[in-house]
């Protein structure tokens, strides 16, 4: 196959998607992925194979380079039939299975079944044989771990193999894109809610995904305390789906302790239009803490078992804990309290200096 040929701009209408992007930080990860394959094939239009979650997702608001998203829907055999029927309504010239995160059969399967002649890939990660590597005719070795690269580098490696590629400047202006209306959604909210223009806001992010991302709700409970005995400031508390029970305990000791909050679960524009508004946001590795990181919110990035310089965004203020042990229990109050001192402390001399 020539490969310089069958990837010539003009000749590539339809590119598949297909792998785990569909969670808020692993589909920020992998913007630069959707940039470089829009840069190269400008008139191509790319669509997304992501599975069924258990609450709605808005792929597209956070992906301006998506076209479209196809759910993998394998509830029942009618779901499945469903889906490959409309799999197979378009001819797509190049499939893309990045496995940047793990290996999946079911993704090569859909990618192979989906007829795209150019089927892209990884043939092993860091010694690991991906033994669906066969249903690849691009791909290549990679060594993520020993080169420690970040999940976006990951990802834009895969289809350098395209040659599609960004400048550094390029992927530092990938942002997730905010209109007037989200700014103003988001002013009336910090307004309505937070009117003292004297007193800071420091919102936090007490769920998480997974348990071994999850620091202790009395971790938190303790850290509010000390930061509210320090600063007398407002509190703005995010919350997901699944995060009712955590946010539920945490409330619950603020409430006996007469310390008020807001609680919110916003839309994710609005969310990230909010956040950038605050002056701290101390959060579990989740999806949120990568939607702040990318709108430049001053944040405080809780660690567990996952490696910071594989998921954490470094921008200005963006500071992250991980305990040598991987054990997010293992991290103190105090040095979350100490790095929140010097960020709020930090932007205090800004003002004032």
């Amino acid at each position: 196959m020539d490969l310089k040929k069958s990837t010539s701009p003009s000749g590539v209408k339809n590119i598949l998607l297909v792998g785990k992007n569909n969670q808020f930080g692993d589909m920020i990860c992998a913007l630069p992925l959707y940039a470089a394959l829009k840069k190269k094939f400008t008139e191509a239009k790319i669509t997304l194979v992501a599975s069924k979650t258990s609450y709605p997702v808005p792929l597209k608001e956070l992906n301006p380079f998506l076209d479209q998203v196809l759910v993998y829907d394998k509830s029942s055999l009618k779901t499945i039939f469903n889906f490959y029927r409309e799999l197979r309504k378009v001819k797509y010239q190049i499939g893309i299975v990045s496995s940047t995160i793990k290996y999946s059969t079911t993704s090569h399967i859909i990618n192979f079944l989906s007829g795209a002649k150019i089927r892209v890939g990884v043939s092993s990660i860091d010694g690991k044989i991906n033994k669906d590597a066969k249903y690849l005719n691009v791909k290549k070795a990679f060594f993520w771990d020993k080169e420690k690269k970040h999940q976006s580098e990951r990802n834009l490696d895969v289809v350098r193999q395209l040659g599609c590629d960004l400048t550094q400047e390029e992927i530092q202006k990938i942002k997730i894109v905010l209109s007037k209306e989200d700014e103003r959604n988001a002013n009336n909210f910090i307004n309505h809610h937070f009117s003292n223009k004297s007193k800071k806001i420091i919102a936090v992010h007490p769920g998480g995904g997974k348990a071994p991302n999850i620091w202790p709700v009395e971790n938190f409970f303790n850290l509010l305390l000390r930061l509210y005995e320090n600063y007398n400031n407002y509190f703005l508390i995010t919350c997901g789906p699944m995060d009712k029970e955590i946010v539920d305990k945490l409330t619950t000791k603020l409430i006996e302790k007469n310390i008020e909050y807001v609680i919110e679960n916003l839309p994710v524009k609005h969310l990230c239009a909010a956040l950038k508004r605050t002056d701290l946001y101390i959060t579990n590795d989740t999806g949120t803490m990568h939607l702040a990181a990318s709108s430049g919110t001053k944040l405080i990035g809780l660690f567990g078992p996952t490696q910071i310089y594989e998921w954490a965004s470094h921008g200005e203020n963006q500071l992250y804990i991980r305990p040598e042990s991987g054990k997010i229990d293992d991290i103190s109050v105090d040095e979350v309290f100490i790095l929140s001192k010097k960020v709020l402390e930090k932007q205090h001399t800004a003002k004032t200096g």
